[in-house]
């Protein structure tokens, strides 16, 4: 029976991935960043642009939302570890999408790099 990590570990041999090294410019070219993380774990920080798509909903947002249809969408997909955005990013390539790309790590080896993540703040009520 397989486990979790051997799903990772088969997709991680079908991807590609970027290091935290080189992330900054796989971003910069990106037309889309995903933080595929649940919503509670994207408020508590992210990627500077990331929108939060959860890994439970990723394949259904991307067939409903119009604006995600192209296949040629360069995708940069991360999430704490880099075992959601594996999964993500092999789930993705499956549905025809031509350019997706994780970062190795992710936002752990980020923050680990010392590089920065926005951090939301709530408004505050009187």
């Amino acid at each position: 029976m397989k486990t979790a990590h051997d799903l990772v570990m088969a997709a991680k041999e079908n991807i590609t991935e970027v290091s935290v090294e080189h992330a900054d410019e796989a971003i910069r070219a990106a037309d889309l960043l995903v933080d595929v993380r649940e919503p509670d774990e994207y408020q508590s920080g992210h990627l500077s642009g990331a929108i939060n798509i959860p890994r439970g909903l990723l394949e259904f947002k991307f067939s409903n939302d119009e604006s995600l249809n192209a296949r040629d969408l360069n995708i940069v997909i991360y999430c704490k570890n880099s075992g959601r955005a594996a999964l993500s990013a092999k789930s993705l390539a499956e549905m025809g999408y031509l350019h997706v790309t994780s970062i190795t790590g992710g936002i752990e080896a980020w923050q680990a790099d010392d590089k920065p993540v926005v951090t939301p703040t709530l408004p505050e009520f009187d």
